[in-house]
């Protein structure tokens, strides 16, 4: 299988791919799907899920990305995260050649294959492979590449007591940059990292001004004392998906008197600790209330009725809302 070279150990052509799946260690959650336009085909062996070392998503992190959640054979919120996608792609300078539409069908063509009703898909817009620069002018054009994979659970599923945060020690990003969805990841990737190493469940960014930003991947909000759901403006973070949507349904509370009203405006980090409610809302966990703020009870410890509410109005809204479901199968 193998020969040596110089000391240097090489696989021969024909062994490739068996040595690959020898070598791969089992992902956290099953992979199910994996497309490449470089290939224009799929792969079901997550061996053979790869990536060329000469994109430029893989040494520089020069792409963009979209996570979808998908239930009961559709799609959730598709449109939104795909004009997301084409907006990050603008900011840095990115294009598919084949336009939206294709890539909308495209998405839907790799679901469809995948036949998995409950997953998640991740599409990657990257400035394809050709060198080892930093100049996109080496790269042969855009790549694009389709993961599906399995989904996890809501956050208020798996830990029904509510979250506990802390103020993260992690410098935001610049807000040309937070408004993108870039697969540069390092500050999310260190925020997580001290979330484990502190145990808890996600800490909260805070600019230079003393204004907080978002979580490693989810957006942050407040109900705050005088009954106002507030989340930070959206020229310093990243427009979440999950956040617009949620601030729209939270309109039926605001009819209903439970809330005075919906606002995206900045937020000191002081109003965390005075908060009746602090909501972590991202496409995976949903809505997730918080219970702890930086080791203190947040309101009476328990997760809020407010959080609560939206939380259910959004699987609702995942589950039955034809409006934002696209199906596949």
């Amino acid at each position: 299988m193998w020969y040596a070279k110089n000391g240097v150990k090489a696989i021969e052509p024909e062994r490739f791919v068996e040595t690959l799946r020898t070598a791969r260690h089992p992902g956290r959650v099953p992979y199910h799907l994996f497309y490449s336009s470089l290939w224009d085909a799929c792969t079901r062996d997550p061996a053979l899920m790869v990536i060329p070392f000469d994109d430029h998503l893989t040494h520089r992190g020069d792409g963009v990305f979209e996570t979808m959640k998908c239930v009961g054979g559709a799609v959730y919120n598709l449109d939104a995260h795909l004009l997301r996608l084409q907006r990050s792609a603008y900011q840095v300078g990115l294009s598919f050649r084949h336009g939206p539409e294709a890539l909308r069908a495209k998405v839907l063509e790799v679901l469809a294959e995948a036949a998995q009703p409950e997953c998640a898909v991740r599409v990657v817009l990257s400035r394809g492979p050709g060198g080892m620069g930093v100049s996109p002018g080496e790269c042969v054009g855009t790549a694009l590449y389709v993961l599906v994979y399995g989904a996890g659970r809501p956050f208020m599923e798996t830990h029904p007591r509510g979250a506990r945060l802390r103020l993260s020690a992690v410098p935001p990003k610049h807000p040309d940059f937070a408004t993108a969805k870039t697969c540069n990841y390092i500050q999310n990737v260190l925020m997580r990292m001290e979330a484990e190493a502190w145990g808890v469940d996600f800490t909260v960014g805070a600019d230079a001004s003393g204004h907080i930003t978002e979580s490693a991947t989810e957006n942050v909000g407040i109900v705050s004392k005088g009954g106002t759901l507030a989340f930070p403006p959206l020229d310093a973070v990243l427009a979440g998906t999950t956040m617009l949507r949620v601030a729209e349904l939270a309109q039926r509370e605001v009819a209903e008197g439970r809330l005075r009203g919906v606002v995206f405006r900045p937020i000191r980090v002081a109003e965390l600790g005075e908060a009746r409610e602090i909501l972590v809302v991202g496409t995976t966990l949903n809505v997730a209330s918080a219970v702890e703020w930086e080791g203190r009870p947040v309101a009476d410890g328990r997760p809020g009725p407010i959080g609560r509410t939206l939380d259910a109005l959004l699987a609702e809204d995942i589950l039955h809302n034809d409006q934002l479901r696209v199906r596949y199968s």
